[in-house]
């Protein structure tokens, strides 16, 4: 019997390899920069060009897009625990449509002057960065796709009338999220120009993931960790039914409340730095429970670190894969998630008894 510290520590040295093997893929594939750094060679401009390339570039990126899948991972636990449902992901409160409503409206206001910003993440250059406007640019992209998945889970808790019915909650989840989409296909209709960046957004990317971005990533990550540390218990009465919660004496009212926040501060901080990013949220607590079963406190721990180490593999094979061109990491996560889930079902272990069981 596998216990939670052997999954945790398991997961830890996963996500430490891949650290390695993510800052020796580059635009030429892979490249072992680590030799350099590690025993300078004679001529100094080759360690510098090694230390600004791994220092700069490769490790905030591959360290990032651990931070936003853990990110992901913690979320899909949270929110497959408050609805009691296998298939719920973090995007079931309309935070993912409010994201984008968001990037769409600054686009079209830009008059598509995303554009350059879009055709660079879609080919994975990073230059782009050097230029104070396309920094202005991605900032603005930054705080319209927070602000606006902050505003999208706060309009589907209006028209829930709060968190007290769950089935309510993710009917108006829906609902938002089908017009928010919408909307953004109507914006989008009437400035054709921002499309370009706007589909970088929607396929996911972390190339322009900087230290400042991880920083703020790592930063929400350490908070709703401990956060949802303190809440697995209200999750493990609602995994018994609501009648069993409520007799165990939790305030279910308030709980769901911390619960919905830590959702969303969870999901629309990665959304924000990566974009919309498939399936990682949604596979994560999956892949955790087909190795162990246990409450939701440790649940949601181990989805947070499991979905760290699988966006960061994702990641790494994205820049590999077709060197010197980089494949959007939210397709192959959705092909390789997407493959995982039917796998799942065809095996019928798709069943959801709420992780302590």
């Amino acid at each position: 019997m596998r216990s939670v510290s052997f999954v945790v520590w398991s997961l830890v040295l996963l996500s430490l390899a891949l650290i390695g093997l993510g800052v020796s893929v580059g635009s030429t594939g892979f490249e072992n920069l680590l030799t350099p750094l590690l025993h300078p060679a004679p001529d100094p401009s080759a360690t510098a060009m090694a230390q600004q390339i791994v220092g700069h570039i490769r490790l905030p990126r591959t360290l990032g897009a651990w931070a936003a899948g853990a990110l992901l991972g913690l979320a899909g636990a949270v929110a497959q625990g408050l609805f009691r449902n296998p298939l719920a992901d973090p995007y079931l409160l309309g935070s993912a449509s409010g994201a984008a409503l968001g990037v769409a409206l600054v686009l079209a206001v830009l008059g598509g002057g995303g554009g350059m910003l879009g055709s660079n993440m879609m080919s994975g250059g990073a230059a782009v960065s050097v230029f104070s406007g396309s920094v202005l640019v991605r900032l603005g992209l930054t705080g319209a796709a927070f602000v606006g998945a902050v505003l999208a889970v706060l309009l589907t808790l209006a028209l829930s009338r709060g968190v007290q019915h769950t089935l309510r909650l993710l009917l108006a989840g829906v609902v938002v999220g089908v017009v928010l989409g919408a909307a953004t296909q109507l914006v989008l209709l009437f400035s054709p120009e921002s499309m370009q960046a706007m589909q970088a957004f929607m396929l996911g990317s972390t190339a322009f993931v900087g230290w400042i971005a991880l920083a703020l990533m790592a930063g929400v990550w350490v908070v709703c960790v401990l956060a949802a540390g303190l809440l697995g218990r209200v999750l493990d009465g609602l995994s018994l039914g609501e009648a069993t919660a409520q007799s165990l004496g939790l305030p279910l009212g308030s709980l769901r409340v911390a619960l919905v926040a830590v959702l969303a501060l969870a999901t629309g901080t990665a959304v924000a730095q990566t974009g919309l990013i498939a399936f990682v949220g949604l596979a994560a607590p999956h892949l955790v429970r087909s190795v162990i079963k246990t409450t939701h406190g440790s649940l949601m721990l181990l989805a947070s670190l499991m979905g760290g180490a699988l966006l960061m593999a994702a990641d790494t094979l994205a820049r590999w894969l077709i060197a010197p061109q980089e494949l959007p990491v939210g397709v192959l996560t959705a092909v390789l998630g997407g493959g995982y889930l039917l796998w799942l079902m065809r095996r019928n272990t798709c069943g959801f008894t709420g992780g302590g069981q």
